[in-house]
């Protein structure tokens, strides 16, 4: 636990005094907010299109089982393949197994978060396998050996002269290069790796269960040339992602392109449902369904937090949050950043281990005022903060602190007992250093609002 919570900690006092880091994500940020008050313009009742939403996707995880059940009935129907994935190695080892048995050595992939938390890259790579990102900001992010800062757009972290600077370092492109000619030098590079790849690779926006049908939404059109050109597609799913029914994409996907983006709705949108039929000229011969529990069954057996897995990827929250806009996604240290990674990542992973995150939080609740599927992930963080008391994951001192505190604030007669000039010396003492070097601990005012109301009411 303390590994990974010092490993925090130093992460975020960097990114957080890091002037340039911040400007950068500032700006970004600032861009996709502008954007996102024209996208939910689209929407007559925003209020009642996310009520219908997180309706939906609760009735499906009460029925599950059920749905998944379907899913895979229809799927197989048409012609695809289910494998089901207990944790990550189970997913692994299904995709190197379909590779290794079609003797494939080149994989594209598109954008997918999913692969990110199986860490199926790096385990394809130590086989031998090239494997190469075809979304734009992926394979930035890939061509720096870095992991994504964000669940949206992996890249947003770096400003177009950072950009500009890699492709010059790795493809000795001109070091001013403009975004718009390093996007051609891209496409030209992938257009040659998806006519060689055997296989595709790619994630799912949403599973549809009364077709067996794969919907994939993207702004690049990389994921549809990743699916259609190589012999066999893998999607790789966790089970949460199902919506029941075809009809319900006409609320989902405009929902997603507004939060996400801030459009009204994007560029591609794809629904496969499965192999190349006899009569169809392209597509793959082979698709198969990976579905991944990973630890979502351990979420979905725990009241509150089984709302969490209602999250459909827009990564809203995270550009909301001014933890995230502070100190980055990096600094997360996990693939789900911002609050709904803080919800989630202590029960997907150890809850020993990842507990201190639901702890960096303003639990302002913006995060649930910005959800497209009313998730109230302020209460879920402070539901995981409860959680870890209870556990007995916090140490003597901050439960003495706690302790203290409720006795000073449990009576008025407590709380007046000490003078200001008191009360701040005990403040420097227990929190000053937690406060951080870089601000000022503000001091106790030498009269209290009860004084001073005292003294108003008699004058």
């Amino acid at each position: 636990m303390a590994l990974h919570k010092e490993t925090f900690d130093a992460a975020a006092k960097a990114k957080v005094t890091d002037r340039v880091h911040r400007q950068i994500i500032n700006f970004n940020i600032g861009v996709y907010d502008k954007a996102v008050v024209k996208g939910k313009m689209q929407f007559s009742n925003l209020s009642l299109a996310r009520r219908r939403a997180s309706i939906i996707k609760h009735r499906v995880l009460d029925d599950l089982e059920n749905q998944l059940k379907d899913f895979e009935t229809h799927f197989i129907h048409n012609g695809g393949k289910v494998i089901w994935a207990t944790d990550a190695d189970q997913a692994r080892k299904a995709v190197g197994e379909i590779l290794e048995a079609n003797y494939a050595r080149k994989v594209v992939k598109s954008k997918s978060m999913v692969t990110e938390e199986i860490v199926l890259n790096e385990y394809l790579e130590k086989k031998g396998i090239e494997v190469l990102e075809t979304d734009l900001g992926e394979f930035i992010v890939q061509i720096s050996n870095e992991k994504p800062y964000h669940i949206v757009t992996p890249a947003m972290h770096k400003s177009a002269a950072d950009v500009a600077r890699l492709f010059h370092q790795k493809y000795q492109l001109p070091e001013n290069s403009s975004p718009a000619e390093i996007t051609a030098f891209v496409r030209n590079l992938l257009r040659e790796k998806f006519l060689q790849a055997e296989v595709g690779i790619t994630g799912a926006n949403f599973l549809v269960t009364d077709s067996g049908a794969v919907a994939i939404t993207e702004n690049e059109g990389n994921a549809l040339l990743t699916m259609s050109i190589p012999k066999i597609h893998i999607v790789i799913a966790g089970i949460e992602k199902l919506i029941p029914s075809i009809h319900d994409l006409e609320l989902f996907w405009p929902l997603l392109a507004s939060h996400g983006t801030g459009q009204n709705i994007t560029a591609y949108n794809s629904l496969v449902f499965g192999p190349r039929q006899r009569e169809e000229g392209l597509g793959p011969e082979q698709m198969y369904v990976i579905l991944l529990d990973n630890g979502r069954s351990n979420v979905l057996a725990q009241n509150p937090v089984r709302r969490a897995l209602a999250c459909i990827r827009c990564g809203a929250c995270l550009n909301a949050c001014p933890i995230y806009r502070n100190i980055g996604g990096h600094s997360y240290g996990t693939v789900y950043q911002g609050p709904i990674g803080s919800v989630l990542t202590p029960h997907l992973q150890n809850f020993e281990d990842y507990q201190h995150l639901s702890f960096a939080s303003t639990l302002c609740g913006k995060c649930t005022d910005v959800c497209p599927v009313g998730i109230d992930l302020h209460n879920l963080l402070l539901h995981n903060i409860h959680l870890s008391q209870q556990k007995g994951l916090k140490t003597k001192s901050e439960n003495w602190a706690m302790k203290g505190y409720a006795i000073a604030m449990g009576k008025r007669k407590n709380l007046d007992f000490f003078k200001a000039p008191f009360k701040n010396m005990v403040l420097q003492k227990s929190i000053g250093k937690t406060w951080g070097k870089h601000r000022v601990l503000p001091e106790v005012a030498p009269k209290s609002f009860n004084q001073l109301w005292i003294e108003k009411n008699k004058a």
